[in-house]
């Protein structure tokens, strides 16, 4: 995993950079101190996991990793406990407290592995055939298998998604966005809304800037709208 790191206090990347030296599967590519020159850097360099501080001096850890558009895994290092619920809620991979062992550390690097693994493995149901392509997720205190083929579009509510599939009633799940766009293929599928994904083959019609798949009206955000048409113009 190509990985940079961001923290204002120079010995703690430091510490970052010793640890990383020691796992074969990190490749620490860049360490930043202030976080414009981060969001900078992830212009132009896709990476997938930063280790990250919380308490940084003119944005926030947690403010920076909400903002960036680029769809990467997160590690939060910080002397800090009580940021620890929030930062579960943009899907953190895992919470390193000031002063951190390396087996801590690298117990956390396992889990951005793991999770590693399995994007990589949704990302190639690109090449299986039509039907095939599943994801699993975590609802009614168990694991949901649902067919890639069947969602018709995600739904965005506060701190939950809805999945709108081709039968059955929607399947709720305590999700982000991000993660959401993290598992799905994407050139199967779009966002156009900050509160809605849709399937791109599903689409029946557009008229304006509204989408019409079935009896659904969805519509698409200015913020989204160069990419979304963008899509039938080439």
């Amino acid at each position: 995993m190509k990985a940079i790191a961001l923290d204002d206090e120079r010995p703690a990347l430091d510490v970052i950079e010793a640890f990383c030296s020691r796992i074969d599967t990190v490749d620490l590519v860049k360490t930043f101190t202030r976080t414009g020159e981060a969001r900078l850097y992830l212009e132009a360099n896709p990476v997938d996991l930063i280790f990250l501080d919380i308490n940084m001096p003119k944005e926030s850890g947690l403010d920076f990793f909400r903002s960036i558009t680029q769809q990467t895994l997160v590690i939060f290092t910080t002397a800090y406990s009580e940021y620890a619920l929030e930062s579960y809620e943009v899907e953190a991979v895992d919470y390193l407290l000031k002063p951190y062992t390396y087996d801590r550390f690298s117990k956390a690097t396992q889990r951005a592995q793991a999770r590693w693994r399995t994007l990589q493995q949704n990302q190639d149901m690109n090449n299986q055939g039509p039907g095939q392509a599943h994801l699993f997720f975590r609802a009614d205190y168990g694991l949901v298998k649902v067919t890639v083929a069947d969602i018709v579009f995600v739904e965005g509510l506060d701190n939950y998604l809805k999945i709108h599939l081709k039968e059955g009633h929607p399947l709720v799940l305590r999700l982000t966005m991000k993660a959401m766009l993290e598992k799905l293929p994407a050139n199967k599928f779009i966002r156009v809304h900050r509160s809605f994904i849709v399937a791109i083959d599903k689409i029946q019609s557009i008229r304006g800037r509204m989408i019409l798949i079935g009896e659904e009206e969805i519509p698409v955000g200015s913020s989204y709208e160069k990419d979304f048409f963008s899509l039938f113009m080439k």
